[in-house]
């Protein structure tokens, strides 16, 4: 039986219930011009993405469109049938953050329907890098990424893919528009109010419906699950401080309801948030107490170290990597809050901090 948080009222209980079963939840009317749409994940055990459709006088809005599999694109478009409608009704589409679960079919999409998409500028100046836009050097600057995380040259071999295993994330659509935090969507009928929440990406959105208090939060608050806080280059950036920081930002929201993309909607957004902030905080503790107990470890030798949901054996490829760079981010956090120490070099070790070498 799936475990529901302590102060949390399921409210989408058909899909709690579809979950459970492990099957596909329905197409949903949540009212009179809003509905969700299941889109599945090809092989992934978070099984569907939840696609949001909003009526308005000139046609339809999606808010994410799934994952670039032609059985995402049927379920899709199926689901649009379902309400009566069809992709040439779509006007637009917004992107919560450049994930493929996410954007993967909003150019299939505006190639259908002429539709718009919009995303944060800085997600989009992600995927509009010219390392991420041809796969021969997507492939190569991985690989040189994993070695700079402390994994040797046989590791890197085992778990990066081919080049043209990365043409599916160089291929992803540019946006037409970019949408920044206090924005309010081109969505005829709704204020949807974006709000900016790094972390999970750069440029992660949240959109909250100011008439009906509902918030759409995309990957950034999830009712079961904590979403994947990875760094994206080595040493650059803290997306957990970010990420710490969005969670705050949203807590005390006036959100009656917690629509996310995955899994189940919710109430009880000040209890999830502070539920999230507390497991990172235990994450932490934990790795603070492994780098203690192997010091001069580097990121990829402490991921082994920690607890995760399966043994670590069972990690590999692209599993393997989002722990590697999750455990990552949050070495980044312990060194920000002066806890740990880095060593110099081209592969970082840590040592926590005050502890003498030798």
């Amino acid at each position: 039986m799936t475990a529901i948080p302590a102060g949390q009222d399921v409210t989408g209980t058909k899909q709690l219930d579809a979950w459970r079963a492990r099957v596909m939840p329905p197409v949903e009317e949540l009212a009179g011009d809003l509905w969700s749409i299941p889109v599945p994940i090809p092989d992934n055990p978070l099984r569907y993405v939840n696609s949001y459709v909003f009526g308005t006088g000139s046609g339809l809005v999606l808010l994410d469109t799934g994952w670039p599999a032609d059985t995402a694109w049927d379920a899709l478009a199926a689901g649009l049938t379902a309400i009566g409608a069809g992709l040439a009704d779509v006007r637009g589409v917004l992107v919560s953050h450049m994930h493929l679960d996410h954007a993967g079919l909003a150019g299939r999409v505006r190639d259908a329907s002429g539709a718009w998409i919009a995303m944060h500028p800085a997600d989009r100046a992600l995927i509009a890098n010219p390392n991420l836009r041809d796969p021969a050097r997507f492939a190569a600057r991985e690989a040189v990424f994993l070695r700079a995380l402390g994994a040797s040259a046989e590791e890197v071999a085992a778990v990066v893919e081919t080049p043209g295993a990365f043409q599916v994330f160089t291929s992803m659509a540019l946006p037409d528009r970019t949408l920044n935090d206090g924005d309010v969507a081109d969505v005829p009928g709704w204020r949807l109010r974006a709000v900016h929440t790094p972390g999970h990406t750069p440029g992660h959105l949240c959109f909250v419906d100011e008439l009906s208090q509902r918030m759409f939060a995309g990957d950034h608050i999830l009712p079961r699950i904590t979403p994947n806080i990875s760094i994206q280059a080595v040493e650059r950036v803290n997306p957990l401080a970010d990420y710490l920081v969005s969670l705050a930002k949203v807590r005390d929201l006036p959100v009656d309801e917690v629509l996310p993309a995955h899994e189940w909607r919710f109430r009880g957004l000040a209890e999830r948030a502070d539920d999230i902030a507390a497991h990172h905080e235990r994450r932490l503790a934990e790795l603070l107490a492994a780098i203690a107990a192997y010091p001069d470890a580097t990121s990829w030798d402490l991921a082994g170290r920690l607890t995760w949901s399966r043994s670590w054996d069972q990690y590999g490829g692209r599993m393997r990597i989002s722990a590697v760079t999750e455990t990552a981010a949050h070495v980044l956090e312990l060194v920000a809050r002066g806890l740990v120490t880095a060593s110099g070099g081209g592969v970082p070790t840590y040592r926590v901090a005050g502890r003498a070498v030798g």
